[in-house]
């Protein structure tokens, strides 16, 4: 979609690689294998390729052949918090959850937003991947974005439509190694990107980003697989910290991140789109929350679910799951509405609003 006009096929969505100069500057990396001309995880002995799953058919049958309560039968409940809330500086550490990963803070006085996808269909064909509902506030409504931190280039965590909202706006980005070559052939000027490896940081007025281990993969065609970096981030101030999983399997980068950066006052964690099929490259509930106590956060704030159906559990057990570990770990959840506003420096009240959908 653009401009208001549905697309069969989006051929600018895929997007492009690094190449040149670019691609010689990233082979640098410790990430990069030149033997096998791509990113790898820690463990490299293993192939994140889903084409190479040996149950590939099984899963692309039950995918779009089997419902299993996939898709909620209502829409989900939702709170339109208003701007002037969400930026009134007597909170200084807030945030709004807009379903899957995508979630905008305000830590201090600056607005960031988190893999944006406001789109209604994730993938270039126009029927795939589209969302429960509508975006609780439209992109046209957001307050000014002073950084947008990107975790991969998949299709469901950056989104072509969304990225190029920002295009003649001040906001800066922040990718992990390669994803520039997507925006910039988007039109977000190269000046307003910032590109890490993993355990490098940068400065930005009063924060500081850094770009942290993940057990993912990457690619936005059959032919592109990992030829950019995928990543988590931490980001701080001097009164508060979060951690962004992005997406990964379990892997020991929770107890290195924890160790390093911990204790955080919140951990965004990936929790949904999940199958012991890919385990290693997406984490099962009981994952996530050994994920987060190697963290050592105090808050945990499911995410990765929500908003899509592209795994094939019921669309509640993601939240369903979490709400059971945390009790018996005796874990705060944070479980909101979708555009609820949670203020981090007050008490909050919560309900298990899903119960009733299903």
């Amino acid at each position: 979609m653009e401009d208001g006009k549905a697309m069969i096929l989006d051929l600018k969505s895929f997007g492009k690689n690094p190449s040149g100069e670019h691609l010689e500057k990233i082979k640098k990396s410790p990430q990069y294998s030149l033997d096998l001309s791509r990113f790898v995880n820690r463990q490299v002995g293993f192939n994140t390729d889903p084409l190479s799953n040996p149950n590939k058919k099984k899963i692309f049958w039950d995918f779009f052949f089997k419902n299993q309560d996939r898709r909620p039968k209502f829409k989900l409940p939702q709170i339109k918090t208003s701007v002037q809330d969400f930026l009134d500086d007597r909170d200084s550490f807030k945030f709004i959850w807009f379903g899957h990963s995508t979630f905008m803070v305000k830590l201090g006085k600056k607005v960031l937003l988190f893999d944006p996808v406001f789109a209604k269909n994730l993938a270039p064909l126009f029927f795939l991947g589209r969302r429960f509902q509508d975006p609780v506030l439209s992109l046209q409504e957001l307050p000014p974005v002073d950084y947008i931190v990107i975790s991969h280039d998949h299709y469901d965590h950056l989104n072509r439509e969304s990225v190029i909202f920002f295009k003649d706006q001040a906001t800066k980005f922040l990718v992990p190694l390669g994803v520039s070559s997507h925006l910039i052939d988007w039109g977000i000027p190269a000046h307003r990107i910032t590109e890490f490896d993993w355990w490098e940081s940068a400065f930005f007025e009063d924060l500081e980003f850094t770009c942290t281990p993940s057990q993912h993969f990457s690619g936005r065609s059959l032919t592109s697989s990992n030829q950019t970096l995928w990543a988590s981030w931490v980001v701080k101030n001097s009164q508060h910290s979060l951690y962004f999983s992005g997406d990964s399997g379990y892997d020991i980068h929770f107890k290195h991140i924890g160790k390093k950066y911990g204790p955080f006052d919140i951990a965004f964690m990936e929790n949904g789109q999940y199958n012991p099929m890919w385990r290693r490259v997406h984490m099962l509930p009981e994952d996530t929350m050994q994920a987060f106590l190697d963290l050592e956060a105090k808050r945990l704030m499911p995410i990765h679910w929500g908003m899509f159906n592209i795994a094939l559990h019921p669309w509640y057990d993601p939240i369903e799951s979490i709400q059971g570990l945390a009790a018996l770990h005796n874990i705060e959840l944070l479980t909101p509405k979708l555009g609820q506003l949670v203020q981090l420096n007050r008490t909050n009240t919560f309900e298990a609003w899903w119960k009733d959908l299903f």
